[in-house]
């Protein structure tokens, strides 16, 4: 088989940035997963496309294959999919039995395991070994102490080794895990752990973040008292100092928890597909989280798909990803260690001491694989920084991002200052699915400000308000065919109610995400926004990183956000930017920005009013919220702010009498 690039056959198509090689397409997994694929059924896949549509057109048949080729260590069964016309109702290998945990420990010996590095410069190395024997004294302590399968464990935990093992000896007895980042305060906290009513909690005493040492004691024993299920709560002394517990006899330190046993093999309960194994949470900025659970098998699954044929992950590459534990990228980075890939963990900030950190990290210990956010990426263009010229990147192959739509200009960034061979993988999808809907793969080209496509067995498309595909204009991200990664149900849903209105409700029998897009000619996905937050003047559907795009582009503006106001019995488009100091947002600014957005996205994209604000909220994982700047502006409570990372930003959006002429 000899896989070839498609190339569009205009001629005047944009050109794409990369191309893999001919001996990086035929070293890849992918590459030869199809040539397995062609043999077993008599196929001709050439290319990507020809896959994706084979694996949407023959579901069953693709995810046993998925299973069989990486290897997943339990048994299969002989069914693989039930229902495959019913979304929701479909249901995946209903006789399998594995376990997560086995999956990820199945490499053993010296080699490296996992790299971790905190702002304060602290590192640590924990061989496989290590941290085999490490979830083994976790699971010991956690029979102990009386934890069962379906039981809840939670991690009040930074991006540290400890947060892992903890998952890992939870999952290995079919409890199920769920985590929130440090920062989170008490009532961020409650409502996410307090829904789902935790066993044993384990947090730390306080973490770094920008230089500043900040404790968790306090916090945590607020939190405590306020839910009962809770029976022990482990306390990690990640300050290095010895934390003032007393009184509190829910709380021991991690020694003390773990300090009866020795390493020993670990008992792994092998579970049904579907077996509970994450709760994740939605980011709560319209109300309290819902609380997604996700299986055992379908995340393992999903996971080493993409990190195999999508990312091009193999034993012993290093794989970074800058995130915190209350984000699903976290889940995503720690199941890594299926494919025997090192999995690299910082905690704290990115730009401190300064935005070279991550950079001197990824040298260090030859980074393959680096992932990040959109906005990370615009920041170190904003700063001027040049990576790829100040560091030894030859070993780093893939570089993703995520959180919010990576610009075209972005991508040119990427390629003139960080690396020219590389991967660049924009990708999207979210907690709901605890993986991708669309992503990049090795063995396609990379074209400038598109993400490459849908994901293998991800039966993407594009809907317009009728319900009907459309490649003519931007539409909703619908999946038409059921895939292993849906979530299980929602916490406390019983008839599966509010599980039905997340997804089903616009489109019947459709996965309706919530993401409002347009497929390129390329088959590529351009993501303009949450469908949510799109703006809709003169009735006319447009997302507000169009708006965005062009803005940040222009010299003296930081940063933008655009919502939507009620205005005569239309809507209209507010604009707020923060300025660069030395500027000024003055009439001719304002000029630049009109004629910007008027030429490089279109006159319905302009706002009425553009406003200078110092600060934009954000949500945990840093992405902007404009559906709670939307409701400051229109007067409407704003249900919970303690899902963003910044809600004192909000009072600079509310009663400005600019708004009201």
């Amino acid at each position: 088989m000899s896989i070839t690039i498609a190339q569009s056959a205009s001629s005047n198509m944009a050109s794409p940035l990369w191309s893999p090689s001919q001996e990086q397409i035929e070293r890849s997994y992918l590459h030869d997963f199809m040539k397995v694929l062609s043999k077993q059924y008599k196929l001709d896949l050439q290319n990507y496309d020809d896959i994706w549509q084979w694996s949407v057109d023959h579901p069953a048949e693709f995810w046993s294959q998925v299973w069989d080729y990486c290897g997943v260590i339990g048994e299969k069964g002989e069914v693989i999919l039930h229902h495959p016309d019913k979304m929701p109702g479909a249901v995946f290998f209903p006789e399998a039995k594995m376990n997560y945990a086995e999956n990820l420990l199945r490499r053993r010996g010296a080699d490296t395991a996992i790299i971790a590095r905190d702002e304060q410069g602290g590192e640590r190395m924990i061989s496989f070994e290590d941290l085999y024997e490490q979830v083994s004294l976790w699971q010991q302590a956690f029979k102990a102490a009386g934890i069962k399968s379906g039981d809840r464990i939670a991690g009040y935990m930074p991006n540290i080794p400890e947060t892992i093992m903890a998952t890992l000896a939870a999952s290995s007895l079919g409890a199920v895990w769920c985590s929130a980042s440090p920062d989170f305060g008490v009532q961020g906290v409650l409502d996410r752990f307090g829904q789902i009513g935790p066993k044993i909690m384990i947090c730390v005493d306080g973490y770094y973040y920008n230089g500043k040492r900040i404790d968790c004691v306090e916090k945590v024993k607020d939190i405590v008292p306020k839910i009962p299920e809770l029976e022990h709560v482990v306390m990690v002394p990640f300050l290095g100092t010895q934390p003032n517990v007393e009184g509190h006899e829910k709380i021991v330190l991690d020694e003390v928890f773990l300090g009866g046993f020795s390493p020993d093999e670990v008992k792994f309960t092998r579970l049904g597909f579907d077996h509970p194994l994450f709760i994740m949470f939605s980011s709560g900025t319209t109300g309290v989280p819902k609380c997604i659970v996700h299986g055992q098998g379908g995340t393992l699954l999903q996971h080493m798909k993409e990190h195999k044929f999508q990312c091009d992950m193999h034993p012993g590459d290093k794989v970074f990803y800058f995130t915190t534990c209350g984000w699903m990228m976290w889940n995503w980075l720690i199941s890594a260690l299926a494919s025997e890939s090192t999995v690299m963990l910082f905690d704290g900030s990115p730009f401190y001491p300064d935005g070279d950190m991550l950079w001197q990290y990824a040298e260090k210990y030859q980074c393959t694989f680096f992932g990040t956010s959109a906005k990370y990426i615009d920041a170190l263009k904003g700063a001027g920084l040049s990576p790829g010229n100040n560091h030894d990147l030859s070993s780093l192959r893939t570089m993703a991002s995520t959180g919010s739509p990576l610009v075209h200009e972005s991508f040119d960034y990427v390629y003139a200052h960080i690396k020219k061979d590389l991967h660049l993988a924009s990708i999207s999808g979210g907690t709901d699915i605890v993986s991708c809907f669309v992503l990049g793969n090795p063995i396609s080209p990379v074209y400038r400000g598109e993400i490459q496509g849908a994901g293998l067995g991800m039966a993407v498309n594009v809907f317009d308000e009728q319900g009907q595909p459309t490649t003519e204009r931007s539409g909703e991200l619908v999946c038409t065919k059921p895939f292993p990664c849906m979530p299980v149900k929602f916490w406390d849903d019983p008839d599966n109610m509010r599980y039905q209105d997340a997804y089903f409700n616009r489109f019947d029998n459709v996965w309706c995400h919530g993401d409002w897009v347009e497929k390129t000619d390329h088959g590529g996905f351009i993501i303009h926004g949450r469908s949510d937050a799109t703006l809709n003047p003169g009735g006319v559907r447009i997302g507000t990183a169009e708006i965005y795009r062009q803005v940040e582009q222009i010299e003296g503006i930081v940063e933008s956000i655009a919502v939507g106001q009620d205005w005569e019995g239309d809507v209209r488009v507010i604009l707020f930017v923060i300025i660069k100091d030395g500027y000024e947002l003055d009439d001719n600014m304002i000029k630049d920005i009109k004629t910007r957005i008027r030429t490089g996205a279109s006159p319905r994209h302009m706002p009425a009013k553009v406003i200078a604000v110092t600060d934009i909220p954000r949500t945990k994982s840093g992405k902007i919220t404009e559906l709670a700047v939307r409701d400051v502006i229109m007067g409407r409570p704003i249900k919970n702010k303690e899902a963003l990372a910044n809600p004192e930003a909000l009072s600079l959006y509310k009663d400005l009498d600019v708004l009201q002429s």
